[in-house]
């Protein structure tokens, strides 16, 4: 006989959150539990049917092996990933309703509280940033007492296990027809106890301390980009791994150029003269100045490319362009003879559709407005 669909068994879509998951299989697992069902055989092949699409949707290598060969990807008959061998009920319910109830436990003992993950938010210029560099960063964070080696115990002593749940982190308690783990309220799922603290920690295991670490940042990086560096987050409790640390970037506003992806983007002013008769200017770049070809008669607002001057990607190591906008400035402070001459410009481009020769943006909007209030007007 041909099995289900896993996703189809729990009612749940292909791209379904792990939380939906697991949802979908309280309510499964409560209608078809063989407490319920009073040895309906049916049923309780229903029942062992659900118990393992949650067990391999919820486990991420089983759940990618099952997307991408199907059954046979987890069938250990087949070479695949394989169930672990008759899951337990209640090993199951507590990883479900852990989350409810205070935590769930790992199989066969508690589960250990890894370290924090910590962000630093570092600010790069845009030079920092385009070129790579290497900066020392100051984090206060948890970590391992040096006393007590991180167990909490006075030296020459250890932790005991926890009385009250036996080293499981969890105790049980019935609700109706199933089982539900809890967090051990004695050792705070910690699964042993401090009886004499270290007088350093005060019985944490941690301590407060601020560590300097070495970054580098690779070329290209930009603003969102995240940095790991595993292991020097937060310590975790009584020796469980530590975090990790994640450094944040920020590029900070550069007074010449505009970031977009591997582009930058200026404005560069032209005089109006040069504008007209056209030219070589001089224009920046991140590695010094460049000569940029400007045509004649160039208008406000047109763009030049400079390829290969822009920022080289951290990813795939295409450099991108150096976008120059160019800004057509008015002259201002003019001298008395300065506006002689540009009103003998001006008379001697003529006025009307003489004038349209040299001016055709301004005759092409000034005919526009004369059609819309000739219309308004029908």
């Amino acid at each position: 006989m041909s099995k289900r669909d896993y996703y189809e068994v729990l009612g749940v879509a292909k791209d379904a959150e792990e939380r939906d998951i697991k949802k979908a299989y309280k309510r499964l697992a409560m209608k078809y539990h063989p407490d319920r069902t009073k040895g309906d055989k049916e049923l309780e092949e229903k029942f062992k049917e659900v118990q393992e699409a949650y067990e391999v949707l919820t486990d991420s290598q089983k759940r990618a092996a099952y997307d991408q060969y199907g059954h046979a990807g987890v069938d250990p008959n087949r070479g695949g990933a394989g169930f672990g061998g008759g899951a337990d009920f209640g090993d199951i319910f507590g990883d479900v309703f852990g989350d409810i109830f205070g935590g769930g436990r790992g199989r066969g003992g508690p589960r250990a509280r890894r370290g924090a993950d910590l962000r630093y938010n570092l600010e790069l210029s845009l030079e920092e940033a385009v070129r790579g560099k290497e900066v020392e960063i100051r984090v206060p964070t948890l970590q391992n007492c040096d006393e007590c080696h991180g167990s909490g115990a006075k030296k020459g002593t250890s932790p005991t296990t926890c009385p009250t749940c036996h080293g499981n982190g969890q105790v049980q308690m019935r609700q109706g027809f199933f089982a539900v783990q809890q967090t051990c309220p004695t050792c705070s799922g910690k699964g042993k106890i401090v009886s004499d603290p270290c007088r350093k920690c005060h019985g944490q295991g941690r301590v407060e301390k601020t560590k300097t670490l070495s970054v580098k940042i690779p070329a290209g990086v930009d603003t969102g980009d995240r940095i790991r560096l595993s292991g020097e987050g937060e310590a975790g409790e009584m020796g469980a791994p530590a975090g990790d640390l994640y450094v944040q970037v920020h590029i900070k506003d550069h007074p010449i150029f505009v970031r977009d992806g591997n582009n930058l983007y200026c404005e560069v002013p032209l005089s109006f003269t040069r504008a007209a008769l056209g030219g070589d200017i001089e224009v920046p770049t991140l590695d010094g100045k460049v000569k940029l070809k400007i045509n004649a008669e160039t208008q406000t607002g047109k763009m030049f490319r400079l390829r290969g001057k822009g920022v080289k990607s951290v990813r795939s190591g295409v450099t991108g362009d150096l976008m120059c906008k160019v800004v057509v400035e008015t002259p201002v402070n003019l001298t008395a003879r300065q506006k002689e001459l540009l009103e003998e410009l001006d008379k001697s481009m003529g006025t009307g559709e003489e004038s349209a020769k040299y001016r055709p943006k301004e005759k092409g909007f000034f005919d526009g407005v004369k059609k819309f209030f000739d219309d308004l007007a029908k």
